[in-house]
């Protein structure tokens, strides 16, 4: 959390200071200390070291089953790697739906032996509490409204939340209570962007859309979506800047075939000895 040399860690308040000044927010997940080098030199604003870990980097079917212990051991490489950026580090399913309690304990973990800058969990009105009572610990909160993954299968899976009016009511009131609550901030995500227009006007603090439209304050992308790194699936929300897949396994059949073929190593990636000391290795090993 430390500033090096002249370069400016991105505060709660400058994030605030963007929103009031009409200045989009960028904001990207990353998981490993060379993900953080790439997108902190790049500019972004907010780093997102989220569950999608769980997904894109360990190879589950979704978010459920990542643990604490793996939240941990991917953030703290990109705390190491970030001196811009604001890091967030998200709050695993289980971590904080037991009690507020549980909540406060674990999102100290993530704040204090992590060392990201806030945490984030996913909830609206029925997460007030826990978010008024992590706040109150000292710990900035990210809230994480409309679908939301952890619990994708109470919302009738992976869907478009807030399409008709009494559900659309039940995300501005989620996004009003927990900024009452004290979240400095808000994803909202797979929602109307209408809906997430309004919900940007009638809130003070910072909306950032995954599938929110362009009314949002800001907008965030995982990682591998961005670069065209995992194909299982791309959502609708998703425009894909490159095709790294593809670019990854090229490259990797190029090494395969310059190995077989004895192209690789050449002499500019070896090293020598003088021609003397070979032969007398060779002639002590009978050679």
């Amino acid at each position: 959390m430390s500033n090096d040399g002249n370069v400016k860690k991105l505060l709660v308040s400058d994030l605030w200071a963007m929103k009031r000044e009409g200045k989009k927010i960028s904001m990207i997940t990353a998981y490993s200390y060379p993900q953080g080098l790439v997108v902190d030199e790049a500019g972004i604003d907010i780093i997102l070291v989220g569950d999608s870990l769980g997904m894109v980097e360990l190879g589950y079917k979704d978010t459920v089953p990542v643990t604490m212990e793996e939240m941990l051991m991917h953030i703290k490489p990109v705390v190491r790697a970030v001196k811009r950026a604001h890091i967030v580090g998200d709050l695993p399913f289980m971590s904080y739906n037991i009690s507020v309690e549980q909540a406060v304990t674990n999102a100290g973990i993530l704040y204090k032996d992590g060392g990201c800058d806030s945490v984030k969990l996913e909830g609206g009105s029925d997460m007030a509490d826990v978010v008024r009572a992590i706040v109150k610990a000292g710990i900035p909160v990210f809230g994480h409204i409309g679908l939301t993954p952890q619990t994708a299968a109470m919302l009738g899976g992976f869907k478009v939340q807030g399409k008709s009016i009494d559900d659309a009511k039940k995300v501005v009131e989620d996004a009003m209570a927990l900024e009452e609550a004290g979240a400095f901030a808000l994803i909202l995500e797979a929602i109307p962007q209408q809906l997430a227009e309004v919900i940007t006007q009638k809130v003070k603090i910072p909306t950032v859309g995954i599938g929110g439209g362009p009314g949002c304050d800001g907008q965030v992308l995982v990682f591998h979506d961005l670069l065209g790194l995992f194909k299982r699936f791309t959502p609708k929300f998703v425009k894909v800047y490159a095709d790294m897949y593809d670019a990854q396994v090229n490259s990797v059949k190029e090494f395969i075939k310059d190995v077989q073929e004895k192209n690789f190593p050449a002499e500019e990636h070896s090293f020598n000895m003088k021609n003397e000391l070979v032969e007398e290795l060779k002639k002590e090993l009978g050679l």
